[in-house]
């Protein structure tokens, strides 16, 4: 599996955003942030709620769960 950091240049190319992610955040790594309360501008490197947004649609995607689950969990 890849990293936030490729998953987010190749999905939004255009988003220039996409290359301030940080080279070591993957999305096991945003789920375990969300599960411990963690800030997740800060695992992610970019304090941007649409790159957020984003992301936490592709976490959905892999975890097989709505989209609600994980916007609960971030909101904790």
């Amino acid at each position: 599996m890849m990293n936030i950091k490729e998953y987010y240049v190749k999905e939004y190319p255009t988003d220039e955003l996409g290359v301030e992610l940080k080279d070591t955040a993957t999305f096991i790594g945003l789920l375990d942030t969300l599960h411990t309360e963690g800030d997740v501008y800060e695992y992610i490197g970019v304090e941007d709620s649409m790159v957020r947004e984003r992301l936490f649609w592709e976490l959905t995607s892999i975890l097989d769960r709505p989209y609600d689950y994980v916007y609960a969990l971030w909101l904790k």
